[in-house]
């Protein structure tokens, strides 16, 4: 009886360093992993910037555009990096590489474009994912955005101030209509240049998500310094 509790109780020692261990590499490794990823893919950025290669990573427009129909942007290459957002009210130290594309690999760098929305700045509705927890946590206090918090991207030539409109509305990973152009539950009754925002609700579990919705506020040319709500 004795070799039956002392194997018992070995074994739920075991099973429970296993899933400290497990809990270690959720928490600390993939973190640290994610937060390395993002740094680079930042980093790539400001290199191609600097060297005034805005584009370098977007591919060209597959027709010559008409007088009536003007060159549309070029759009994003799947997986590549294409524009820094800011959200203050998550940290005036929170900065994150938005990339195209929702795949897994993609939103472990970082976060992720919704390819079939809007280019950034454009008509249509702009739409981004990120993890809420796992992966550098970018969206873990998502919850805390409100009403006229600001969300500022900049693609290397321009700056995009965006306003947020709503509190965070949590609905099912099946309602694909709120990236739609005019997303019906925004309260936007009208075309315009909109950001969506999603992430995974509750926090440690994916069966709902959360979203935001944000208006295109102002845009500048990034010469022109840092808009106002980057400042200190």
């Amino acid at each position: 009886m004795r070799v039956v509790v002392r194997t018992i109780s070995e074994l739920c020692i075991t099973v429970g360093t296993l899933i400290v261990l497990f809990v270690v590499y959720v928490l600390f490794w993939t973190g640290l992993k994610a937060d390395g990823a993002m740094d680079d893919q930042v980093a790539l950025l400001e290199e191609q910037w600097s060297k005034g290669s805005v584009a370098a990573e977007s591919e060209a427009p597959t027709s010559e555009p008409t007088a009536d129909d003007p060159e549309p942007p070029a759009p994003y290459k799947d997986g590549k990096p294409f524009a820094v957002m800011y959200i203050p009210r998550l940290g005036f130290t929170w900065n994150k590489p938005v990339l195209e594309g929702t795949k897994t690999n993609t939103l472990k760098k970082g976060l992720g474009h919704y390819a079939s929305t809007a280019q950034l700045g454009q008509e249509g509705n702009f739409a981004v994912a990120g993890h809420r927890r796992t992966y550098g946590d970018p969206f873990k206090d998502f919850p805390r955005l409100r009403p006229g918090d600001a969300v500022v991207l900049t693609d290397g030539t321009t700056w995009f101030s965006y306003r947020i409109d709503t509190k965070p509305y949590k609905t099912l990973p099946t309602d694909t209509a709120v990236i739609d152009p005019v997303p019906e539950k925004s309260g936007y009754t009208r075309e315009g240049r909109y950001l969506t925002l999603t992430t995974c609700e509750p926090e440690w579990g994916s069966s709902h998500r959360l979203i935001v919705w944000a208006h295109l506020d102002a845009t500048q040319p990034v010469e022109a310094g840092k808009p106002e709500a980057l400042r200190r």
